[in-house]
Parts: C-alpha cells; structure tokens; sequence
C-alpha cells in the first residue's frame, strides 16, 4: 500500500476488473471468495424501471441540509432493509451517519406498518439531538414515512430511485452485516437480542475511517457532547 504516493495507487474498480478478468480456474474462485459479497459476475450499476411502487409525498435527497452531506454534525441516519430468503422476513438497519454507529430492528415483516413501528422504536431509544434526519430509499415500505416523521422528530428524506451511492454509509454497511446475516436465510429466527448483539460486534469494530476507533466510542464522545449544556458567550 502507498497511502502518499498517488502515483502508486489503483482505484477500486481497477482492483476489481483484474480480478474478474482471471481466466477461470481455482485462483479466479479464491480471489472472488475473499471479495466481501462474492459476486460471480461484476454488478454493472444500471438504471432500470422502477418497480416498487411509488412513495407519496416524498421530500428529495437533493434540498437536504449540506451539513447532513459533509458530516459535519452528528445524528443524521441513514436506513434500509435487508432482506431474508424469498423477501418474506426482514431486519431494519440503521446507521449514523458521523460515527457509522449501527442499530439492528427486528421487523414481523417487510411491510409499512412493520417498518414504521420498527423504525420509530430504534430512534426513539437514541437521545433526541442526535435523531435529526433520517435518508432512505423509495421502497414501498417507508410509505407512512409521515408517521414516521411525527413518532421521531426526524426529518426524512429520500434517494433517488436506483442510487445506492446516496446512501453509501447505509450500503457498505449492508456489505459486513451479511457477514452475520447471510443471503438466502431465514432471518426471522433471530430475535431482537441476537440482533443487538450482531450490532454491538459492528459498533466495536475500529474503524480506519476514524483513527481506528469504533464507532461507539465516536458515539459515545458525541453523546457526550451534546450532553453538555452549553456555555454562554461573553
């Protein structure tokens, strides 16, 4: 690695089409197990038609506060579900957007009514200056994103349809809990225990991203902080 040499680095996708360029054969299989979704197949990024329906009265990602964007103030999430075989079980994923802190829900399903209740539980155990915004995508499920708003006092904004980059924090994110959460299983046979303890595993991991501290102890600094009372200016 040459972190200060850019003449010595390669960017992802470059890393990424020599590896799919392998002739096949056991070290085309080996180096593809290690990638952390083990896609056969590079994914191309394509847009397509919509089909999940559309969400009413949605506010777009684009008149977001910039701040929100920059990181420059804690207590803005990012959301979304992952998914268990067949899509009929689900886990709602939350993550702060600052210190990449992780919050697990169990849902009863994949619906709106599930997502709401799941969702408005999991804010509302966070302290409320650090529940400002929260950024989905527009599946159908945050259809009472409304409610949602009221329940919390969060803002709620939404991606575009197709660009998972908007929500990078959540989708990498997405990557490592597969890691616990595989594709293809059943994932209302962990109860909300379980999910908090894959969580915690997440939030204890040291993060390059912040001077290889983990996220809990970026939370708990900011937690900290905004319990101060604030002083007065002379």
């Amino acid at each position: 690695m040459y972190p200060t040499d850019p003449t010595q680095q390669v960017s992802h996708e470059t890393i990424y089409t020599a590896i799919y360029a392998q002739p096949r054969g056991e070290l085309r299989r080996q180096l593809i197990a290690c990638l952390r979704h083990g896609h056969s197949t590079r994914m191309p990024r394509t847009r397509g038609t919509d089909r999940r329906g559309q969400v009413p009265d949605i506010v777009c990602i684009h008149v977001r506060p910039p701040e929100i964007e920059d990181r420059l103030l804690p207590g803005h999430w990012e959301g979304d579900f992952i998914k268990g075989a067949g899509n009929h079980s689900s886990v709602g994923v939350l993550v702060e957007r600052t210190s990449r802190l992780v919050l697990l829900a169990k849902m009863e399903d994949a619906t709106a009514a599930s997502a709401l209740a799941g969702f408005s539980a999991k804010l509302n155990s966070i302290v409320a200056p650090l529940r400002q915004s929260f950024t989905y995508d527009q599946g159908k499920e945050m259809s009472r994103h409304k409610e949602l708003a009221a329940a919390t006092g969060v803002n709620v904004y939404f991606c575009d349809p197709h660009s998972p980059w908007q929500r990078g924090t959540c989708e990498n994110t997405n990557g490592l809990l597969r890691q616990y959460l595989p594709k293809g299983t059943d994932l209302s046979v962990y109860t909300q225990v379980e999910l908090d303890a894959i969580a915690d595993s997440l939030n204890s991991r040291p993060r390059a991203t912040h001077n290889f501290h983990s996220p809990f102890e970026v939370f708990a600094a900011t937690l900290a902080s905004a319990s101060q009372p604030q002083s007065s200016k002379h």
